[in-house]
């Protein structure tokens, strides 16, 4: 059993029918819960297979296969699509558009990246983060695709839509909810007003 302090070899009582089931440990379970959130938790820091097979090592005494470590990183992928794909409320009064710069290990080099994500607030107020998308540039087809896919997940109104200043954004919006009030964020107004005094 590997756990969060090591590797604990657990002897499993045995009856003449097999029908003992433990109550702490379930049968065939190799990992401590918690275990796998380590690993993606160095995962997403952006260290690489290898390097978290050293570091479970090196802490915990543990010898762990890259397979066990993409396996479980490959688990978190699919949640990740799901939770992306997932539905979504029909109507947001507000939803904000932006993007955030981020380091990514890419083919085993970190590079900079941005992540475009969709915070909408419901009608009771809480706030959800709509989605998260990664591309090479930011325009109006991407965001006319993101757009389609809000729509395609169930949202049926945006009331208003908060976006930074590029050129094709609101028509992008307008084009799939045609009813959205466009409001340029305040940064990006004050910036794009500098620009006109000298």
């Amino acid at each position: 059993m590997l756990t969060d302090t090591g590797k604990i070899d657990v002897a499993v009582p045995r009856d003449r029918l097999a029908t003992f089931d433990p109550q702490l440990i379930a049968k065939y379970q190799r990992r401590f819960p918690g275990f796998d959130a380590k690993i993606v938790s160095m995962y997403a820091r952006g260290m690489s297979v290898r390097e978290i097979q050293g570091h479970l090592r090196e802490l915990y005494g543990v010898e762990v296969s890259p397979d066990l470590v993409s396996a479980v990183t490959d688990a978190v992928l699919d949640e990740v699509a799901e939770w992306q794909n997932r539905p979504l409320e029909p109507l947001y009064p507000l939803v904000f558009f932006d993007a955030i710069r981020v380091k990514v290990r890419d083919e085993g080099v970190l590079h900079n990246k941005a992540i475009y994500v969709a915070l909408g607030v419901r009608p009771d107020g809480a706030k959800e983060i709509l989605g998260l998308w990664i591309e090479q540039t930011e325009g109006t087809k991407f965001w006319l695709r993101v757009m389609n896919e809000l729509k395609n997940r169930g949202v049926e109104d945006v009331l208003i839509a908060v976006v930074d200043g590029l050129k094709g954004f609101p028509e992008a919006i307008t084009a799939v909810f045609p009813d959205a009030q466009v409001q340029t964020c305040i940064v990006h107004l004050i910036r794009n007003g500098l620009d006109f005094v000298s």
